[in-house]
Order: C-alpha cells, then structure tokens, then sequence
C-alpha cells in the first residue's frame, strides 16, 4: 500500500502542471483581486434543476471574470511559471500561449521535477496543430518518451490556465450538488466532468463557488489515468487582476501522503512576469 501511495503522489506531480508568463515592451497593470465582489444579478433564467444551478454558477462566475470571450480577447499570454515540488525541487520555464488554437511554447532555465531532471541545458517544447517538437541545450529530441513528456506538458498546461473562463463549453457537464461550510464560509458546491474527450476515463472536479466572489476558492479532482478514479486531490486558489483578467497566479496543491494516506500540503505552482497581447503568432512564438 505504501509503496502504491508513493506511486501515485510521485504520479500526481507529473500530472499536474499549470499556466503563467512575459514579452515584448507591453505594460503590464497588476494588482490583487479583490476579496469582496458584489454578488452578480443574474440576467438569465436557468431551469431550477441540478444541472440549471451549475449553470447559474458558471454563469455568475463569468460575470465577474469575462468567461472565454473575455480571454479570446487578450490574443495571447507569456508569463514565467514556476512549478515547486517540495520533495523534488522546481521546474522554471517561460510559457507562452496563444488562445485561439492553443499553440503554445516554453523554455525551460531550471528543471528538476519533470523535464530532464538529471540533465543540464535550457529545454524548449512546441505543440502546435497536435504536433510536438522539443530541445535539451540545443539539439533536436527524437526519444519517444521525452516528446511524449513534452506534448502532456504542452496539452495541459492550456488547460490549467483557461478552465475557469471555459466551463460553459458544450463538452463540459456540471451538476449542483449542495453546500458545505469550510472555514465559516458557505461554499456552493458544482461537480465538474468532460464528454468527447477520447479518454478511457475522464477526469472529474467538485468545485467551491465563493458566495461573495462568485469565484472558485479551491477544488477536488481525480486522475485516472494514474489510478485515482475519486476526486480526492485538492488545489487552493489564489487571484490577482492583471489587466483586466482574474487570473489564479498561485495554486496550492494538496496530495496524500504516502505513509498516511491523508492529503499534506506538496507543492506550490506560482505565475508571475503575465503580459497579454504580445503579438505572437505560430511562427514566432518559439523566438
């Protein structure tokens, strides 16, 4: 059993990596989001059902960050990411994404965790259309499992960085089911699961809606595809306003320990340097 548990929270690390990045002479105005934001008057109807309260939900979060429209519009990002694991050390890259098509890119100056923990150089990966290229100090990778690494890398790390602005996409199914007080607050609970996504087995979120924010504080996720088919991972958020963008900038993860089994605090995966609108486009990205 232990040795399963070190399994999967050595297999959690290489599954969770997240968004956040820099570029050119854009100016970039920061500032940290506000803790209270005034509850939002719905100007929709939605069924009073499960389903319709989840939409609601979403619905009222978008109010408040702009949803994917909002995102779209800012064309691209570059922020510099680092990803601390607590056991292994940190991986730092500058990531760069443009939205629409999700062709993304990042530099590697420091990798302990999941790229090349063993081997010095700058490391570079590019997804593009479902096609990955990727380079240690320079040179080409054609090794398999490495471009495998990189394309996960590559496809998750969108994903992380637009979920929230994302959660009205027809492939998403949400469901209300309840409240729970955590810490005095009396949070609206929604679970989260993906249709069409090719997976054996997808992966599920209980989100925690902030009745005064109308954001998502923190949420539990399963990952099947490393054995944890419940959704017992938990991720803190934590936002700043970056023109004009809600963005999780820090998010805390918790793990089971392989000992006890009970979630621990195991690492902390932080964006700064976020500049929106960097004129990037797929052939310059990579410069």
């Amino acid at each position: 059993m232990k040795t399963k548990m070190s399994i999967i929270k050595t297999s959690i690390f290489t599954a969770i990596i997240a968004l956040s990045l820099q570029s050119c002479n854009t100016t970039t105005k920061k500032e940290k989001a506000d803790t209270k934001v005034e509850p939002v008057e719905q100007k929709m109807q939605f069924a009073d059902t499960p389903e319709g309260k989840a939409k609601a939900l979403i619905y009222s979060m978008e109010q408040v960050n702009g949803g994917w429209s909002h995102l779209l519009s800012k064309n691209d990002v570059e922020f510099t990411y680092v990803y601390h694991d607590y056991a292994k050390g940190k991986d730092i890259s500058t990531e760069r994404l443009i939205f629409q098509g999700e062709t993304t890119f990042a530099k590697y100056t420091k990798h302990k965790v999941h790229v090349f923990p063993k081997q010095e150089g700058v490391v570079t990966q590019f997804l593009q259309d479902g096609n990955i290229s990727a380079t240690l100090a320079g040179k080409n990778i054609s090794d398999k499992a490495h471009l495998g690494v990189s394309k996960f890398l590559r496809e998750v790390n969108p994903f992380w960085f637009s979920m929230m602005y994302k959660l009205s996409d027809p492939s998403v199914q949400a469901k209300f089911e309840g409240v729970e007080t955590v810490n005095d607050i009396t949070y609206k609970k929604v679970t989260i699961g993906y249709t069409g996504t090719g997976k054996e087995a997808d992966d599920s979120y209980i989100l925690y809606f902030n009745p005064d924010t109308n954001l998502v504080d923190f949420f539990y996720f399963s990952l099947p595809a490393w054995g944890i088919n419940e959704a017992i991972l938990r991720m803190e958020l934590k936002y700043e306003k970056i023109d004009e963008v809600l963005i999780a900038t820090e998010r805390t993860g918790f793990f089971p320990n392989p000992k006890t089994g009970e979630l621990e605090e195991a690492g902390k995966f932080i964006s700064t340097n976020i500049k929106f609108n960097n004129g990037f486009t797929t052939e310059t990205i990579t410069r």
